[in-house]
């Protein structure tokens, strides 16, 4: 059992405990800072599984998730009103400052995916969880998927507003950039028209939250639809959701990345099975995969070699 003897979660809680006594999350030198810190802190590659945490530091690491996703959406917020006020906001997407991250975590994407459809090119794709700076739809309708349509779903109605403003004006993006408001678990016939789906991180912020959407996303998706999802590995699990292999029924797990760079989310690509009634309606027990193994593939940026290893779905089922 780990817990608070351990150095790393040690630095974790003592952050945790200063976050919480913070006035707002608004973007501020304290907030910068402190958030700052808790990436630096949790980005090394780190041997600890977060689910053989003790109770109260389970309680404080999802806590803290909520208070990430809460930080994330302010900083969006607040610099997708600083982008909407440029004639061209496009233009500008740099002055926010995890940009790059966006760049590569599009490319990373977009690699992994053009492996697994390699013979098409998606022509609608659904992003669930877009905010107010829908940087991925952004970054791969530019560079990547210059002739696909974007579907991007949110729940809150003002990031909405604020995504379609930077888009509006680009005379090619407001053909290929759709926003609707809504909840996804609303949403059951539409999920049929993507050829892929991505689901953000910050949807589903709880284990069982998540596996609600996915189930969802299971029952209504096109069978053969790929699903690509962000995940977390080691420490950066203080961050965001993981999400494990026997979390997808009704998916086969094609691939998992787990960056060890400055990219802070694993990714995680599935693809929707032919509707059986194994898949969708039986949601007991172990679903029986047809592949056993799939990629499980680490980058290292200091040598750019990818390390590949197998890995038995059945054990991650079991």
């Amino acid at each position: 059992m780990v817990c608070e003897k351990d150095p790393l979660v040690q630095e974790v809680c003592e952050l945790y405990e200063k976050i919480s006594s913070l006035e707002n999350l608004k973007p501020s030198k304290d907030v910068n800072m402190l958030f700052t810190q808790l990436v630096v802190t949790c980005m090394p590659p780190s041997p600890i599984d977060v689910t053989k945490l003790c109770k109260r530091i389970q309680e404080i690491r999802s806590k803290l998730i909520r208070l990430c996703g809460e930080a994330e959406g302010l900083l969006e917020s607040h610099f997708s009103t600083i982008l909407g006020s440029y004639e061209n906001p496009l233009d500008h997407l740099n002055i926010f400052p995890y940009y790059s991250n966006y760049l590569k975590l599009s490319q990373l994407e977009f690699d992994i995916l053009s492996k697994h459809c390699s013979n098409y090119v998606p022509s609608k794709v659904a992003f669930v969880g877009s905010g107010p700076l829908p940087l991925t739809s952004i970054v791969l309708a530019s560079f990547h998927l210059t002739t696909t349509s974007f579907h991007n779903y949110d729940i809150d109605p003002s990031a909405n507003t604020k995504a379609l403003q930077l888009v509006s004006s680009d005379p090619d993006f407001s053909e290929r950039m759709f926003f609707h408001t809504t909840d996804i678990m609303d949403v059951t016939n539409a999920l049929k028209d993507y050829d892929v789906v991505f689901l953000a991180a910050l949807v589903g912020m709880d284990k069982d939250a998540k596996v609600r959407v996915i189930d969802h996303l299971a029952k209504y998706m096109a069978p053969g639809a790929l699903l690509m999802l962000r995940s977390a590995h080691g420490a950066r699990a203080f961050l965001y959701p993981v999400v494990e292999p026997c979390d997808l029924r009704g998916f086969e797990v094609l691939s998992i990345f787990h960056p060890t760079d400055e990219v802070i989310n694993s990714v995680v690509l599935a693809r929707k099975f032919p509707m059986t009634k194994h898949s969708v309606e039986h949601r007991h027990g172990p679903t029986k995969l047809p592949n056993k193994f799939f990629d499980i593939e680490m980058f290292n940026p200091l040598n750019h070699v990818n390390l590949m290893e197998e890995l038995d779905i059945e054990e991650q089922l079991s």
